[in-house]
């Protein structure tokens, strides 16, 4: 692909300009997504470019827009360098196409469905306005479609309300841009100001404002990596701005250029942050969770933990292989479809995943099950049949394992039951507990391997890097082999990092390993495991709170900290 050269498109193009808010993915509205699921060729800002790129369509040309830091440290001030990224995720340089505005307006004239994604919203930026009047220009035809601002959205998930009863007056200013003359009109004014600012520039956007009127000790709040779970806040004056920010050890740093949202203001609510700060004291916020499985067993788990405020990393621990003769598998499956089987149990996703490849082998469908009662052991698996077209005759009511199973599996009954044999695919490692109840429940159990587990390969080496030396916050593991292949590929975890374990069989099997158990989930179930890791970042942040101590991440302790054995 050459630098200027995109793929073809539809004969009429279209340009959409589009705010993807301040950072958090979910502030992305409905038309954004439905916008990004159509788009030819996506052009978003850097910052931006994770959050947007998620919902945009397999084959999509995405560049990229990346400011020259030596030059242009803050987005939005200056001429972006421009990188294509191909379908392989490899990037390539585009020297010769240094314009966004260019190559956007290219872009639509070939007939393509064009994004250009900015940072909070369109309206507000200059280099997306600069676009529209060349688009306008050139008979280009654009739409915009409109995200939180920046400056809306960073106090509010800070916890400080622009306005109050009283409908205090809000003022908007860019530092980066702003004039004398500006400063002096909101330093007369004793409305709140929002400053969209760098954390470098913060104590000079202060003396600006004392300068033009304001009191120094007028509250301030300055946020930095707003709605992300890397958001910080600080609470200070005009006048003690700078002292703060030094002696939290933020300045001077090389991350000094770094944007942030300054609010101040008599009634900008900076005292009531205690209690309005709900995304900051979110029991595990910014936690870095290890999760050792595979993105598609994570996925629910990992939603979970985002609401927590924690930032989930997945770490595969178990690689699925097909078992080493197929025979058997075969012959249970043409079992299946010739009627040799009343019942079939699947006791995980993978087990799902290992018959439907099979169907598919022999051009089979979820017809196949037609006259069969189908079991799944829990939620996932039960999803990953009803994704698979099969909807489950048995979830177990209660614990979701194969004790929890085997509670509400009806004993044979030779009256109603025409056949008496249970087609159960499984791991090679699988225990025996649903087999001896099932025997014991009176039926036949043809027990077959359907997939190998073996232990997965060893992560990059910044993550075994970050488990050794106490770069994770806490460790979730579910079973016993979870914690002898995260040992065996990566190394034992570091003993400032917390440690959850599904139930008493794994933490046994953490502590032979030389671990700490921290919490355990009150039954196996992998979201009671979450439930209970964020009590214990509750616990942990209120007795913080209590001693009067910074709440901190436990791997922000410092080295050598004793830790407390949880109670849970």
């Amino acid at each position: 692909m050459s630098p200027t050269t995109l793929p073809a498109g539809p004969e009429h193009g279209h340009v959409t300009f589009l705010g993807a808010g301040p950072g958090d993915p979910g502030l992305l509205t409905l038309r954004a997504v439905e916008a990004l699921a159509n788009a030819d060729v996506l052009v978003a800002e850097h910052e931006v470019l994770d959050v947007v790129r998620t919902h945009a369509r397999a084959g999509v040309t995405v560049v990229h827009t990346d400011p020259d830091p030596a030059q242009n440290p803050v987005p939005g001030t200056g001429t972006p360098q421009l990188t294509v990224v191909d379908g392989t995720s490899a990037t390539v340089g585009v020297p010769a196409v240094r314009d966004a505005a260019h190559l956007v307006m290219e872009a639509a004239r070939g007939g393509r469905r064009v994004v250009r994604a900015v940072t909070g919203d369109p309206g507000l930026d200059t280099d997306a306005a600069a676009e529209m009047l060349a688009c306008a220009a050139a008979g280009v035809p654009f739409e915009v479609v409109p995200g939180i601002a920046s400056a809306v959205g960073v106090p509010a998930y800070a916890g400080v309300p622009l306005r109050d009863p009283e409908g205090t007056d809000v003022r908007f200013v860019d530092a980066r841009t702003a004039s004398g003359r500006c400063w002096t009109e909101v330093g007369a004014s004793d409305g709140t100001v929002v400053v969209s600012t760098t954390l470098d520039a913060v104590a000079a956007a202060a003396g600006e404002l004392v300068s033009a009127g304001r009191k120094p000790d007028t509250p301030m709040t300055v946020t930095v990596a707003g709605t992300t779970t890397r958001q910080r806040t600080w609470t200070a004056t005009l006048g003690t701005v700078a002292q703060t920010l030094k002696q939290a050890k933020v300045l001077p740093s090389p991350d000094g250029g770094r944007p942030v949202i300054a609010v101040v203001g008599e009634r900008s609510a900076a005292a009531q942050r205690d209690q309005l700060s709900w995304f900051e004291s979110k029991p595990l916020f910014g936690w870095k969770v290890l999760v050792p499985r595979t993105k598609e067993q994570a996925a629910s788990l990992s939603d979970q933990l985002r609401s927590y405020g924690a930032v989930p990393h997945e770490v595969p621990t178990i690689a699925v292989e097909p078992p080493r003769t197929p025979q058997q598998m075969e012959r249970a499956v043409k079992g299946l479809v010739t009627g040799r089987y009343e019942w079939i149990a699947f006791t995980s996703v993978n087990a799902v995943k290992a018959v439907r490849e099979k169907f598919e082998e022999y051009g089979l469908d979820a017809r196949a099950f037609a006259g069969i009662k189908v079991a799944a052991v829990g939620e996932q698996t039960a999803k990953a049949l009803i994704a698979f077209g099969v909807k489950p005759d048995l979830v177990p009511s209660g614990e979701q394992s194969a004790a929890g199973l085997l509670e509400d599996w009806p004993p044979y009954d030779p009256v109603f039951d025409p056949i008496d044999r249970v087609f159960l695919p499984r791991a090679d490692i699988a225990t025996e507990t649903l087999v001896a109840g099932l025997i014991e429940l009176g039926w036949e159990v043809d027990d077959v391997t359907a997939y190998r587990t073996v232990r997965a390969s060893p992560p990059p080496a910044e993550t075994r890097e970050a488990i050794k030396g106490g770069g994770f916050d806490a460790v979730l593991f579910t079973s016993s082999s979870t914690v002898r292949n995260l040992v065996g590929i990566a190394g034992k975890p570091h003993n400032v990092t917390v440690i959850a374990c599904i139930g008493p069989a794994t933490a046994k099997t953490a502590e032979e390993h030389g671990l700490r158990v921290d919490v355990m989930a009150p039954e196996p179930s992998v979201h009671k495991l979450a439930e209970a890791l964020a009590d214990f970042g509750l616990r942990r942040r209120a007795a913080a709170l209590e001693a009067g101590d910074p709440v901190t991440r436990p791997s922000e302790r410092r080295p050598g900290a004793r830790r407390r054995r949880s109670t849970t």
